[in-house]
């Protein structure tokens, strides 16, 4: 499928962003969504051949949603600009869309701290049994027709925006796959949530809110 756009929220991504946007698979559209950076995340993006729009609200669920809402194709992917996931692994995920209604994937390597890794262990079993979701991570990675996933209107924005897709995926009835996918340490910078045991219990804390 070519009518595929990769939505990638950032902030402060200057460093990380060329590596990323060298993988985007060729016949697929790149929109970088700019969330208050302080770098040059937007000219980089921009300069490389990205659409590049920006985002005043802070908050993962505002970048992702105002690139949901700008993009105009008939998919919608979304990865974090910090090079830690490859685009590469794109592609498997939108042909998973001919059986699913949403594809995830499962980070597999890297090298993230031992608390990061607790609180998605936990998340992801408390979706494995209270919402029957077949998955094992919080789907950093995915892919997704876009109408049908403005239909779902996922209102939070900010860390629990990927959780509470998942939620309102299974309530919907949604098929939900996923589907295993490399990941690396970050290419530069300190990441906002797993960075710090403060930004992964400020994350977690949006997460729960999500599950109550």
């Amino acid at each position: 499928m070519s009518d595929v756009t990769v939505i990638i929220p950032c902030m402060n991504e200057a460093g990380s962003l060329p590596g990323v946007l060298a993988r985007i698979p060729d016949s697929y559209r790149v929109l970088v969504v700019d969330n208050n950076s302080t770098d040059d995340t937007a000219n980089v993006a921009a300069s490389l051949g990205a659409t590049v729009i920006h985002e005043p609200v802070p908050g993962y669920g505002s970048a992702v949603h105002a690139g949901v809402t700008a993009a105009d194709s008939e998919v919608v992917c979304v990865l974090d600009g910090d090079g830690s996931m490859d685009p590469q692994d794109l592609p498997p995920l939108v042909a998973a869309l001919e059986h699913a209604d949403l594809a995830v994937g499962r980070r597999r390597g890297g090298n993230s701290p031992l608390h990061a890794r607790l609180g998605n262990t936990v998340l992801s079993m408390r979706l494995r049994t209270k919402y029957s979701l077949p998955v094992h991570d919080l789907g950093a990675i995915r892919a997704v027709r876009r109408q049908a996933l403005l239909d779902l209107n996922v209102s939070d924005r900010r860390s629990g925006y990927p959780l509470q897709l998942l939620v309102l995926a299974s309530k919907a009835g949604w098929t939900v796959t996923e589907l295993d996918v490399s990941y690396n340490p970050r290419t530069a910078g300190v990441s906002k949530v797993s960075g710090s045991v403060r930004g992964t219990v400020v994350a977690v804390r949006d997460f729960w809110k999500v599950l109550k």
